[in-house]
């Protein structure tokens, strides 16, 4: 997910994508913790998909 494509979405699609990338997030921690992750980079990746989608609604709060 880029920044450019989050910044044409609007706030409310915004906050979905972010309760979105927490649940994902949420489940990683948990396969991580029972030992079912292979592909731990994809924790790396959401944790920086829901810095994205933050610092874009933080942005569009700002204006």
């Amino acid at each position: 997910m880029k920044a450019t494509e989050l910044r044409g979405k609007d706030q409310e699609a915004l906050q979905k994508e972010l309760s979105e990338l927490l649940k994902a997030q949420f489940g990683l921690r948990m396969q991580i913790a029972t030992q079912q992750l292979g592909n731990t980079a994809q924790l790396k990746k959401v944790r920086r998909d829901i810095a994205r989608v933050k610092t874009v609604m933080n942005q569009k709060e700002a204006k």
